[in-house]
């Protein structure tokens, strides 16, 4: 095995060294974790993320046969917040988010995919479909009293039309969750496939299923690690037993190759609760999967 141990591999995302947002793809961290509602800790996720990459950068992706670290993607850093201030971050990562192309995020908490979709969606022109990993359905109109914080950002970017709910798709459902948020979600559009149906199917009827929905409407992947079970991403703030199996999220990522991604983030990894590393791998596995997808071949 040639090149760099893995020990020695630069502390960016799979090592890289490029830093220029104009790639065809961009890395940027998010550390931001003031609207989390039991936990905190997600302010360490992007580095504990990228730490972890280190294991992917030995060789090609088994099935798509491209190695994503030589792929046209930088690592920008991390995105500057304002301390303490929910409404202030939101903002600012908006703003940080709008000039660049295909940004992969690595987060801090489920609300940072809020500004992310008002800044894709502005320099797109249109709102976009979303695939949705997740143990929770993140869309109740408020938080304890707080109206912006991580159980609400697609309540809001479905209010904002940031999102085509017909064309949003959540995969690992299974928290408790109030009946008239639920209604109000399905009441929407959304289709909700929870972790129970993710287990009595495969992954392969749960990909085209999640393709059925998506269809040929450009689409955001937002990726929150507790739709893993607490066993294979105990690393996270809000854990919810009876989870899909880190198999079965990479199974149905590699399945999804007919879909038009135009942005991705992986949220929610809290490392002082992490067991080895293994949820910080997780994420970065599931950002290496993302990009070896886009970066395969075409399909015959």
């Amino acid at each position: 095995m040639a090149g760099t141990p893995t020990y020695a591999v630069p502390p960016s995302f799979l090592g890289i060294t490029r830093a220029g947002p104009d790639a065809d793809f961009a890395i940027a961290g998010i550390p931001m974790d003031i609207g989390t509602t039991n936990r905190s800790g997600t302010r360490d996720g992007p580095a504990a993320i990228r730490r972890a990459s280190r294991m992917l950068t030995d060789g090609d992706h088994p099935e798509h046969g491209v190695e994503p670290a030589r792929m046209n993607v930088s690592d920008i850093g991390d995105f500057a917040l304002a301390l303490g201030d929910i409404q202030g971050s939101l903002g600012a990562i908006q703003t940080r988010a709008e000039p660049i192309g295909h940004l992969i995020a690595l987060g801090g908490e489920h609300s940072i995919t809020l500004p992310l979709l008002r800044a894709l969606t502005r320099r797109l022109g249109h709102p976009v479909a979303l695939l949705h990993f997740d143990a929770h359905v993140d869309t109740w109109p408020d938080n304890f009293g707080q109206a912006y914080a991580h159980g609400s950002p697609f309540y809001h970017a479905i209010n904002e039309g940031l999102v085509d709910p017909r064309c949003m798709i959540q995969i690992g459902i299974r928290s408790p969750v109030q009946t008239d948020v639920m209604d109000w979600t399905l009441s929407r559009g959304v289709t909700v496939v929870s972790a129970q149906d993710v287990h009595a199917s495969t992954p392969a009827a749960v990909a085209a299923r999640i393709i059925e929905v998506i269809g040929d409407t450009p689409a955001y992947l937002s990726f929150d690690i507790d739709a893993l079970d607490p066993a294979f991403a105990p690393g996270t703030g809000t854990p919810e037993i009876g989870g899909l199996a880190s198999w079965q999220a990479q199974a149905i990522l590699r399945r999804l190759k007919p879909i038009r991604f135009v942005g991705m983030d992986v949220v929610e990894v809290s490392p002082a609760y992490d067991v080895s590393e293994i949820t910080a791998l997780a994420a970065a596995t599931m950002v290496w999967e993302y990009l070896a997808l886009l970066g395969a071949p075409p399909m015959r």
